[in-house]
């Protein structure tokens, strides 16, 4: 087998004799806060050049021009203004350059920091929900159980809607959050409307989820559109303000089960653009509408795909007026790149003709330069490029290696650099975009110097089609050539994931460092499917989950095996989720490879999974039979050999245990004994202390089996 050479190596030197070595536990491993890289919270202050962040009990402010620093606020003077017992600073954020946003039990406190006073409190409706507000109206928008309400800053509330049908929901997000979705409350720019979604959910059918907290036992009942069945029907609401009236957009493209996604408001507030989506999610048209009467305008273009348009991002106006804008996808060129379009819909140009996946960040006022991040540099790594609109020149502005999260001032004069990389714990850095300067703000110290780490290597491998696939692997502690070690392959490997970065640690779990420790070897690959790596290397696994991405994850296996220090007969499989999916169809399709498994709200069948992410991938169980047939575990049960152990969160509303269960039946129906645990308190994930119990429980299961010698 071809493989290419290592791209990145770093080894965490031991501190320590053997004897005195410390290695985690695991409640650190799991809740081990203080074993990640020191950070530093900073925001802008409002659109100017001076930005702020926490130093001690005092709130700092800096120029980012001259570097003069100033104490702002401290945590006394918070205590006095809000009549408070504080020992550290509340949530803040800026609404302008003066007035501080603080939020302590329920209310907001908006504080002068000028004058060093209190400007006014907001008190939060009891049961408010998705509090969103509007500078230019002064006012909020909330929902409460399925209802939405506009409130001033006075406290006074209004009802938006008035459905007491609870299958009528408003102003809440939709589409299970796919799609870029993200909330279900728009202002407009002038504050003068609000545009939301109501979602009916009335043919949708219901999963009882077993609640263990009553007296009883309940069940509680969730809305659930599984693949192939009745889904949800969208429609976009745009309340007036001044009348109090609401008029609904007119979409009326792809029948009762389209949706609608990326809701954007046009600069001047009089229109919404819309992403208007088949069910089949194979054909998408981008869609202008009148906000004060609802009327379709225009339909600007459309996107069609052999397999499925995935939009997952808003429009970007380049100018007040709304006659240019940007458009993300990567139906078009083969990666997510930036096209820029005039008011009728026409092309102009792509703006970022790069083999790579790009995203929007900013451009500034004057429309002269635009700022995006791309995985051109490496498809393990982000950076920062500004792109002048008038000659096309890109430039690349972060220069260190790793992965790169940004943010720019309100002038796109500087940014805030946050980075890491394999051997750089975190670095923050101010740095102006003209390229002229930058100043470091943090450098992390290595939150593991006082531990013993085994050796952690990022590097790649070739799939059959000869693209590489990135893995990261962890050697065990102490490592020795001449030993064998056991191995345990963690896998994840669904759309939109990617689990192996050039960031620290190559963004490894703690507990994956745990069991290095303690003898293990570790390793992960995102093979395709995944993430950052173009739509054809994604769209392979379509209507076909799991076989492509099993054939990638051998490739890593044979890697593995072709090393003299891999004991080949001691590999176990863990995963969760999609995760979950892709270890029982490892096990069960290649017994003679994995020895045991751990599997977390695995999904087994797709067709019990959700709409808007099983279609998108699968189609539906009567477009695509035999993918149905050839994915779903139920006929695998048989062909398990090794052990296996499912864990489940009762409350899971996201792959409900109807999967689970039902390969647990298939296994008694065989005669295959598997072990089951279910967590009656987690939804999908198990989190905070009751993830110990986890986390030790798989543990425990790979060591049975795997235990290092």
């Amino acid at each position: 087998m071809k493989r290419t050479v290592i791209i990145v190596l770093f080894v965490m030197t031991n501190v320590a004799l053997h004897a005195q070595e410390k290695i985690f536990t695991m409640e650190e491993a799991v809740l081990g806060y203080h074993l990640r890289p020191e950070t530093r919270y900073i925001a802008w202050q409002g659109d100017g050049d001076h930005f702020t962040y926490i130093q001690g009990d005092t709130l700092v402010g800096e120029n980012a021009v001259t570097g003069e620093t100033r104490v702002i606020l401290t945590v006394g003077e918070v205590n006095r203004l809000l009549h408070a017992r504080l020992r550290g600073f509340p949530e803040f954020s800026w609404l302008d350059e003066q007035l501080l946003l603080l939020r302590h039990q329920g209310k907001e406190y908006r504080v002068d920091v000028v004058n060093k006073e209190l400007h006014s409190t907001i008190t939060y409706p009891r049961g408010a929900a998705n509090l969103t507000y509007s500078k230019a109206a002064r006012r909020y928008a909330y929902t409460r159980d399925n209802n939405l309400y506009c409130m001033d800053e006075a406290g006074n509330s209004l009802p938006v809607t008035n459905d007491d049908n609870t299958n009528i929901v408003n102003g809440q997000s939709v589409s299970r959050n796919e799609f870029g979705i993200e909330g279900g409350i728009f202002w407009s720019p002038d504050g003068k409307r609000l545009a939301f979604y109501r979602k009916d959910e009335s043919r949708v059918g219901s999963f009882p989820l077993l609640d263990i907290t009553t007296r009883t036992g309940s069940a509680r009942e969730i809305k659930y559109p599984m693949a192939g069945l009745d889904s949800e029907q969208l429609s976009i609401g745009v309340y007036d303000v001044a009348s109090r009236q609401t008029c609904f957009l007119e979409v009326n493209d792809f029948g009762r089960e389209q949706y609608l996604t990326n809701i954007t408001w046009g600069p001047r507030s009089d229109v919404l653009y819309v992403q208007v989506l088949n069910r089949g999610q194979d054909q998408l048209r981008l869609n202008r509408y009148d906000a004060s009467t609802g009327k379709c305008l225009a339909t600007l273009f459309e996107e069609q795909a052999k397999t499925y348009v995935e939009p997952q991002h808003p429009l970007q106006f380049m100018d007040e007026k709304g006659e240019r804008f940007i458009f993300t996808t990567n139906n078009r060129d083969g990666y997510f790149s930036l096209y820029l379009h005039d008011a009728t819909g026409k092309l102009i140009k792509r703006l970022t003709p790069v083999a790579a996946d790009v995203k929007f960040v900013a451009a500034d006022k004057a429309g002269r330069y635009l700022y995006y991040l791309s995985a051109e540099v490496s498809p393990v790594e982000e950076h920062l490029f500004r792109l002048d609109m008038k000659n096309g020149k890109r430039v690349r502005l972060t220069t260190g290696e790793g992965w790169h999260h940004v943010q720019l001032n309100g002038g796109c004069s500087h940014f805030i650099d946050n980075y890491s990389n394999v051997n750089v714990p975190r670095v923050i850095e101010l740095t102006s975009t003209d390229g002229k300067g930058s100043r470091r703000l943090l450098e992390a110290k290595n939150p593991f110097a006082s531990y013993a780490t085994g050796e952690v290597t990022l590097g790649t491998i070739q799939a059959d089609d000869g693209v590489d696939l990135y893995y990261r692997l962890i050697k065990p502690l102490h490592f020795d050539p001449a030993r064998t070690y056991p191995v345990i392959h963690y896998v994840y490997g669904g759309p939109h994931s990617q689990l192996v970065k050039n960031t620290w640690k190559a963004s490894l779990s703690l507990w994956e460092m745990y069991m290095a420790q303690r003898g293990y070897v570790v390793f992960i690959l995102d093979n395709h499917g995944t993430a950052h790596r173009g739509k054809a290397f994604e769209d392979v696994i379509h209507r076909r989950c799991g076989q492509q991405e099993m054939a990638d994850q051998l490739k890593g296996i044979e890697f593995l095996k072709s090393q003299p220090w891999v004991d080949a007969d001691r590999i176990g499989v863990h995963g969760w989720s999609y995760g979950g999916f892709m270890t029982i169809s490892l096990i069960t399709n290649y017994p003679a490879i994995y020895k045991v498994a751990v599997a977390g709200g695995p999904v087994i069948d797709w067709k019990w999974y959700e709409v808007m992410y099983g279609e998108r991938y699968m189609d539906t169980p009567k477009e695509n039979p035999e993918g149905y047939a050839l994915t779903s575990l139920l006929s695998k049960a048989k062909d398990l050999k090794g052990k296996l152990l499912i864990c489940q969160g009762v409350l899971d509303p996201v792959v409900v245990m109807e999967h689970s269960l039902s390969f647990v039946n298939a296994c008694i129906e065989h005669n295959v004994q598997m072990d089951y645990f279910p967590y009656p308190r987690a939804e999908h994930n198990v989190m905070g202390r009751h993830r110990v119990h986890l986390m030790q429980k798989v543990t425990d299961y790979l060591d049975a089996v795997l235990k290092p010698r």
